[in-house]
């Protein structure tokens, strides 16, 4: 079992305990796969819940075969990822034996979570209508690329989301072609929204007893989480572009080359700015009417980079980090994955956590390293109970309960539900 760890102030961090989670007593069936609803169920595991994941047999979860890279007895890191702290059981959906054994465990849960396109769920009889009139109180998570309107047909792809939804717009070079974010970002934050839409339906629920549908869709996600540029248009009417790694309203917010490799300006205000303008040895910077101020900067942002470039090409960047940091300027050298997970150690902060293998069983010894949960609860911090599991790993542990269940029938596929049915991706 994991420890819980003490920070020196006596806080807890996200290292995860052995005691009472936040959402233990909360019980979600998890029909979601890749990304955005796995994302989300694997958070909340991580805080207390017990979350039996629902896969096709045969091949379970599509990202079971998305590889390479695999750990070391050849799963994917793409499914190690997002499915820890959760028990995975096979059910054919196709069957009605299948669909009956879903409703059983739909029954003996609080949450259910699904990512298919919308209305599929609806014909196998498990849509939010039917699900809700048989149990007021649960509360059904649907997660869609474009929502159960007008856009219920177009399949819910991450990239095609960054592209339609305007992130690809606002990513690159001025004079480049537009960029995807180098993760499925829209999924991240869709699987974040779902987590929050959960908890405040369960938070409805304590206070009424009745349980409600949540609908959280890619595009919606997305314009939300474009903040300032949204906001831009929303209220001045003004369609931002690309400007690189610059910032529309704030200068210098960019990276600049140093000698050996890039570093990161966050100057946010004036009193920062003279900071960087002492610290670089051209004080007088702060008092040139071109960077006086941040509108200043920004309307002079081409002049006064290439003053930063010829004043930090004489130092390196972690030099150049250590002693603007030092003077309070915010700065940091663009790191490798590798290099910030190591920033996070120094820094006391949990970056990767081992995960414990069970003693017996299939998945005996098989151990895995995980990213932390990034929430520290001083009180209930998450937990690292179990690795990502084995296809159909607590069938039998959770469904040999049901009424005529036989965890040995019915081993088909989902009728239908191939991958493009699907609204999470890469």
């Amino acid at each position: 079992m994991s420890t819980q760890h003490q920070t020196p102030d006596g806080r807890a961090d996200a290292i995860g305990g052995t005691g009472r989670g936040a959402l233990e007593g909360v019980r979600i069936a998890d029909f979601s796969r890749v990304l955005a609803g796995p994302y989300a169920t694997m958070l909340l595991a991580d805080l207390g819940a017990d979350v039996i994941k629902v896969e096709r047999p045969g091949s379970g979860d599509d990202t079971r075969a998305w590889h390479p890279p695999t750990g070391h007895d050849g799963t994917s890191t793409y499914f190690l990822g997002v499915n820890r702290n959760k028990k995975s059981v096979v059910l054919d959906l196709a069957t009605r034996a299948g669909r009956a054994r879903a409703h059983a465990l739909v029954a003996d849960c609080d949450v259910l979570v699904e990512n298919f396109r919308p209305g599929t769920m609806a014909r196998l009889g498990l849509g939010h209508q039917d699900l809700l009139a048989r149990h007021p109180r649960l509360v059904y998570c649907s997660i869609s690329g474009f929502g159960s309107g007008a856009g219920a047909t177009i399949p819910g792809y991450d990239l095609l989301v960054q592209a339609v939804g305007g992130l690809m717009s606002v990513t690159g070079t001025a004079d480049g072609e537009p960029v995807k974010a180098g993760v499925a970002l829209v999924d991240v934050i869709t699987g974040l929204h779902a987590s929050l839409g959960i908890l405040a339906a369960l938070r409805h629920r304590d206070a009424t007893g009745q349980g409600q549908l949540v609908e959280v869709n890619l595009l919606g996600s997305l314009l939300s989480a474009m903040v300032n540029q949204a906001s831009a248009y929303a209220v001045a009417g003004v369609v931002p572009g690309r400007l690189g790694n610059a910032h529309p309203s704030i200068a210098p917010y960019e990276t600049f080359p140093t000698a050996d490799r890039p570093i990161a300006l966050a100057v946010g205000n004036d009193k920062q700015f003279a900071a960087l303008a002492e610290t670089l040895g051209e004080p007088g910077l702060a008092d040139d009417d071109r960077f006086r101020t941040n509108t200043d900067r920004v309307a002079h942002r081409t002049e006064l980079r290439e003053t930063l470039i010829r004043l930090l090409s004489t130092g390196g960047a972690d030099h150049w980090s250590t002693v603007l940091l030092a003077a309070g300027v915010p700065a940091g050298p663009v790191n490798g994955l590798d290099e910030a997970f190591a920033f996070a150690e120094r820094l006391g902060l949990p970056g990767i956590v081992d995960v414990p293998a069970p003693a017996t069983g299939a998945a005996a010894g098989r151990p895995a390293r995980q990213v932390a949960h990034p929430v520290a609860l001083s009180a209930t911090p998450a937990r690292y109970l179990l690795p990502p599991p084995l296809l159909g790993q607590h069938t039998e542990e959770i469904l040999d309960g049901f009424d005529g269940f036989d965890s040995r029938d019915g081993h088909g596929g989902f009728d239908g539900l191939d991958g493009h049915d699907g609204h999470a991706s890469v």
